[in-house]
């Protein structure tokens, strides 16, 4: 039976039960305990008040609550009670259960639990955790009362440990493990009265090494040495606990043998803590370790596992005398053709390196290097029998290999008849094509990038002007890719012109000068000639084309025209026939009026007006379009001079009127009225006969009546 927040009942024996009432205080526990006959404890005279609470704390906090008795004089009695638990000697039971070990990898978080049962409750237990010290000592590092717990202070784990308390586990957390806190923790248990348990569990922290590096000897080993020696060393840094270094050759382990196997590891402790191991092999090599692959394999602990990594693979040099030499073309693979590079390698079975390699040829000796010799463009005379010999500079032993090699040719394609041929239009052509090689060839004519014939013979029955033009004979060797040779042969067809395009072509144009082309065909190469429909000869420039001539000329025109293009050789003429046509436009009328007024002495003696009429002319233009900005300009000239002198006139008559010239004083005046034409008049027309503008002298607009 419990009672409720701190107030503990337990059954001594029937018929009483002691009461426990804790009175907890900031560092200190005071337990009142009393018995009493289960009938009384349960009869009317005996009341208990308890505060209950929905909620429930929270893990790893024990809470308490106030509890309140309704008991008359309760110090003389709680006195008594803890008088009669001594005498009758009840004392609790504690057990606490915990793992042997708990395992963790380094820099995470550790949880050690504390599995415990008390017939007390949690109300008045204590919790204690403590690790053992080297010197087997404890260390206590958390402490909880019922009020009140922390951690110890200037411990290693004081800022990184806490406890968690749920029901009857108390679990305590370590944050950020390392390899030093691999230790044994002890949990301590305590209730109200003496009676206390206790359980030990080893935390063991593991942190992986790195990859192991592998070093080889860098210079090679003789199979003549009579100790062992080094292969290699392998290294593996920053594990805990000690990883461990096993050998391997071809997947087999190697182990300590004595004269021939011997393995030596040496261990260092970091100042982290973490283990360091360095393993080095030393062995009696053969001839059949030259392809050996040594490598070295690293075991290491995990929690709950054991796992396993490898280093990389390493070969080592063997030094050992040959028996046999062996010649043979590297490249190119296959058949060897003039022009390739050829490199021969030659290579023995033994690999000692105090030896000279040298490699012969019709009399002549070339150096090797790195058992190859090289020759860039060979020729066919660059076939034979090739020697390699290898020579032991201890002994002076000679050791020798051959092989024979065969370089293809293939000369340059001779076409016959050689380089052009003329034939009669109806005629039959025919041309062969050969190349010599000392292997089977084949053979295609093209003419313009088209195949027209295959095999050493052109032949063409009956020749027209289309057979006309370059023939190219293409020579291969159809089992070597690469292997070609080509000529060209020019084909000429003796026959009459033939004038590209229609015989009669029509031409219209807006231009006042035209340019006309004509190609003609045929061999001899075609004299051009340019005509007109009235019989006149036009200049024109000829050129050869590659199947006959062009001919471009330029004339002007005015009118409409025939334009004959006549191409000749010695056999026969063809003409062509141009008709242009010309586009016309018309330009529209302008009319240009200048007054002029002559003055003498006395008066205005005369006025003359010239008119000046531009009649439409049909010429050809170069282009409906043509831009106006260059009459405008002349306009624009043409105005401003007007201007200019029409007041230059009114500056003259007024010097006249004030006597300043022509002997007047400025005091006469004119006896006669004033001519109504003594402006300067000027009548304006432009292309778009726009209205005409009339200004007067002093830049007024006059009326119609007063021109």
């Amino acid at each position: 039976m419990t009672c409720a927040e701190g107030l503990s009942l337990q059954r001594v024996s029937a018929p009483f039960c002691i009461i426990c009432l804790s009175t907890l205080r900031r560092h200190s526990s005071l337990s009142l305990c009393t018995v009493f006959q289960e009938d009384q404890f349960l009869s009317d005279s005996f009341h208990t008040h308890t505060r209950t609470h929905a909620h429930t704390p929270q893990r790893g906090h024990l809470q308490h609550r106030p509890i309140v008795m309704a008991l008359p004089d309760t110090a003389p009695l709680l006195v008594g009670l803890l008088l009669l638990f001594h005498a009758f000697g009840a004392w609790a039971i504690v057990e606490v259960n915990m793992e042997d070990k708990v395992e963790v990898m380094a820099g995470e978080t550790a949880q050690i639990t504390c599995m415990f049962t008390t017939d007390e409750g949690l109300g008045g237990t204590t919790i204690q955790w403590f690790y053992v010290l080297p010197n087997k000592e404890r260390q206590r590092i958390y402490n909880k009362e019922p009020m009140h717990e922390a951690a110890e202070q200037n411990t290693l784990f004081t800022h990184r440990i806490s406890l968690n308390v749920n029901g009857t586990a108390a679990v305590l957390v370590i944050r950020d493990v390392g390899v030093r806190d691999n230790l044994e923790f002890i949990c301590v248990i305590k209730t109200l009265t003496p009676e206390e348990a206790e359980g030990r569990t080893q935390l063991q922290v593991f942190k992986s090494p790195t990859f192991p590096t592998i070093e080889a000897v860098e210079t090679g080993i003789s199979v003549n040495e009579k100790d062992p020696s080094k292969i290699g060393s392998c290294r593996v840094k920053n594990g805990y606990p000690k990883p461990n270094i096993t050998w391997y050759r071809n997947n087999m382990p190697l182990r300590n043998t004595p004269r021939e196997v011997v393995v030596t590891s040496s261990t260092t402790i970091e100042s982290s803590g973490l283990f360091s191991v360095q393993s080095e092999l030393t062995m009696k090599v053969k001839k059949e370790d030259k392809d050996a692959v040594f490598y070295c394999e690293v075991i290491y602990f995990v929690p709950g596992a054991t796992k396993m990594t490898e280093s990389q693979h390493i070969n080592i040099t063997v030094y050992y005398l040959p028996t046999e030499v062996t010649i043979w073309v590297e490249s190119p693979k296959g058949k060897i053709k003039e022009g390739d590079t050829l490199e021969l390698r030659c290579d023995n079975n033994g690999n000692y390196p105090s030896s000279i390699t040298t490699i012969k040829h019709q009399n002549s000796e070339y150096s090797v290097e790195n058992k190859t010799m090289v020759r860039t463009n060979v020729k066919r005379l660059d076939g034979g029998v090739y020697e390699c010999t290898f020579e032991e500079t201890d002994n002076f032993e000679e050791i020798s290999g051959s092989t024979k090699v065969s370089v293809n040719y293939l000369e340059s394609a001779v076409i016959t008849p050689k380089d052009s041929i003329a034939v009669m239009e109806g005629e039959e052509l025919k041309a062969s094509c050969n190349a010599l090689s000392s292997l089977q060839t084949s053979t295609t004519w093209f003419k313009n990038e088209k195949l027209v014939s295959k095999g050493n013979t052109l032949s063409v029955k009956s020749a027209t002007l289309e057979t006309a033009g370059m023939y190219k004979c293409v020579v291969t060797v159809p089992e070597m890719e690469g292997m070609k040779t080509s000529s060209t042969l020019q084909v000429n067809v003796k026959g009459s012109p033939q004038i590209l395009g229609p015989d009669v072509q029509e031409v219209e144009t807006y231009e006042t000068t035209v340019n006309l082309t004509c190609s003609a065909t045929g061999f001899p190469a075609p004299t051009i000639m340019w005509t007109t429909s009235d019989g006149k000869n036009l200049n024109a420039l000829q050129t050869e084309t590659e199947d006959g001539a062009q001919s471009v000329v330029t004339f002007k025109i005015t009118s409409n025209v025939k334009v004959f293009c006549n191409a000749s050789n010695d056999f026969g003429s063809k003409v062509v026939e141009f008709n242009i046509k010309t586009i016309v436009h018309t330009t529209p009328t302008t009319t240009t009026t200048t007054s002029t007024n002559t003055i003498t002495d006395d008066t205005v003696i005369q006025n003359t007006s010239t008119n000046y009429v531009n009649d439409p002319v049909q010429t050809p233009t170069k282009s409906p379009n043509i831009k106006k900005e260059s009459k405008g300009f002349v306009i624009a000239i043409i105005i401003i001079a007007i201007f200019l002198l029409a007041i230059l006139g009114s500056v003259l008559y007024f010097l006249y009127k004030k006597g300043r010239i022509c002997g007047r004083s400025g005091k006469q005046d004119f006896s006669k009225r004033k001519s109504s034409k003594d402006n300067i008049v000027v009548e304006m027309k432009s292309d778009n006969t726009e209205e005409a503008i009339l200004l007067g002298v002093n830049g007024e607009k006059q009326q119609p009546n007063d021109q």
